[in-house]
């Protein structure tokens, strides 16, 4: 039988006009303060850009950047049967977690298509945190209940997302910015890696004190923090986690310990064409609820052959296996290819995808932009798998003309930094 923390009970008897007004982060004052352009989105509201979004895509590239992803869901997971849930709702082999390290874990539905994709995060004696999309919480919680039911397993799951904060810095300068807050040796933590630990509020070489403003009044001693080293950008960097009324302090810390770098702070347009560059799939676009993890070229994180169990010990399958085992064997009938524009235009979400002759429609478009990194536009887009082979010409309809484009290997943009 298990358990579901009070904080979830309480969060299960909002009324609904609490559910459908948007919300705010724990650091939307700081972005009025620093003049974000704030926008909606996924029910929050949250700064697309400060500057303009080549700006601080440039910055993330080049320097330091922070973003504010307090927006973010985390489960925390433990009992006896924690790995066997985590095991049973997703793609990925969580026995091969060690302690201290996080991996890519895709949900799908029995058909094969996507619930939502997560990092797990693996701590000691059987306990996990799971980190998910703010657009996808509630239902993420209810089918790790409905799971837990359905086995009869024994697990505590409790939803943190609203007391847990996390900023995300990243770029080149993203190791030296956080080690002045930490007395942990940065260098030593490899991609995928985290711990358990606290960030100072006064850096190891005495830079930031809390005279140098107002927001670390509250700032003597330490705040107990998660690093982990990963991210959303295809840079080096760290996903911090910790208590969510700590955000401001954290945030306008790093801002201070960054100055010397050149860091500033980012919006989602940012993060949207970092990730597209990386080609880093977006819930919603490159997989959703009519997509499979294998169509979304997201195979190897499939584990078809990885060993789940029930309560009893009995092997079980995996939600999704059979139709998601069947793909990778025959391939898909369509699959998410990567596409570079020949013609001069930028294909956006949505736009319908023609073979090279342009009398066939053989999809559309999932995300697009112009990459300021690479100087060129591109997209990503679910296409027939028959023309889907690199160097393959499409054609992208873009106000009812139509533009080429090549399909390219994935990313465009790779990831040259960080410790592997």
């Amino acid at each position: 039988m298990f358990k579901i923390s009070q904080q979830d009970q309480n969060n299960s008897s909002t009324t609904e006009s609490n559910k459908t007004a948007l919300k705010k982060t724990p650091l939307y004052n700081e972005h009025v303060k620093l003049k974000g352009q704030i926008v909606e989105f996924g029910g929050w509201l949250m700064p697309v850009q400060y500057t303009n979004v080549i700006d601080e895509h440039t910055t993330i590239r080049t320097k330091v950047g922070l973003f504010d992803t307090c927006h973010m869901g985390e489960f925390f997971i433990s009992g006896e049967d924690a790995f066997k849930l985590i095991q049973i709702i997703g793609t990925n082999d969580i026995a091969r977690l060690e302690d201290g390290k996080s991996m890519y874990h895709i949900w799908c539905y029995e058909n094969g298509t996507t619930i939502d994709d997560s990092f797990v995060y693996k701590f000691k004696d059987n306990n996990y945190m799971i980190v998910v999309n703010a657009s996808t919480i509630q239902k993420d919680f209810d089918w790790l209940k409905f799971q837990a039911t359905k086995n009869n397993l024994a697990v505590e799951l409790v939803d943190a997302s609203d007391d847990t904060g996390k900023i995300d810095i990243q770029g080149p300068f993203a190791e030296k910015t956080l080690q002045k807050l930490t007395k942990l040796d940065l260098t030593s933590l490899k991609r995928f890696y985290f711990v358990s630990t606290q960030l100072i509020t006064v850096a190891n070489d005495g830079s930031i004190e809390n005279k140098e403003s107002n927001d670390y009044e509250e700032g003597n001693g330490e705040i107990d923090c998660i690093i982990s080293r990963s991210g959303y950008t295809g840079e080096d960097g760290f996903e911090l986690y910790f208590a969510a009324e700590k955000a401001p302090l954290v945030w306008n810390l790093l801002l201070v310990a960054g100055k010397e770098f050149g860091i500033k702070p980012c919006g989602l347009g940012a993060r949207d064409t970092l990730r597209l560059e990386a080609c880093y799939s977006l819930y919603g676009h490159e997989i959703d609820e009519s997509i499979t993890p294998v169509e979304g070229g997201l195979g190897w994180a499939v584990k078809e052959n990885k060993e789940c169990k029930d309560n009893k010990g009995n092997k079980i399958d995996f939600v999704g296996k059979q139709i998601l085992a069947e793909q990778k064997k025959n391939g898909p009938k369509r699959i998410i290819a990567a596409l570079e524009m020949i013609d001069k235009s930028v294909p956006r979400n949505s736009y319908e995808i023609f073979d090279e002759d342009k009398t066939k429609k053989i999809g559309y478009v999932t995300s697009g932009t112009f990459c300021p990194t690479l100087k060129r536009s591109v997209a990503m887009g679910l296409i027939d798998s028959a023309y889907s082979k690199v160097e393959n010409i499409v054609s992208i309809k873009i106000r009812d003309n139509f533009y080429r484009a090549n399909v390219v290997k994935r990313p465009f943009y790779e990831f040259c930094s960080g410790k592997k």
